[in-house]
């Protein structure tokens, strides 16, 4: 395995928020929906039927969405890592 991190899984486990499993291991929850409450960029997947369809990209660089013209909404990997950690730090801080 290199040296670089990678998604193996994502699952969608609330409209907005996503579960994620990286190559080392680290497993973390991630509220996306501060970041898609806004724009028509967004619209397709603030649906909660459309949110389920999350997908790993290839090689594990990031996660996306399919919109209706079939162009990606995607995320991409460290950025996702930098939330999960910042937003379980916080939760750590709230309890």
């Amino acid at each position: 395995m290199s040296g670089f991190l990678h998604i193996e899984a994502a699952e969608a486990v609330l409209p907005g928020v996503v579960k994620l499993r990286w190559t080392d291991g680290y497993e973390g929850f991630v509220d996306l929906r501060p970041l898609i409450k806004d724009g028509e960029i967004f619209a397709s997947i603030r649906d909660s039927d459309r949110f389920r369809n999350v997908q790993v990209q290839e090689y594990g660089h990031g996660i996306f969405w399919l919109d209706d013209d079939g162009d990606e909404i995607d995320f991409e990997c460290d950025f996702l890592r930098d939330l999960a950690v910042r937003q379980a730090a916080l939760l750590d801080l709230a309890g």
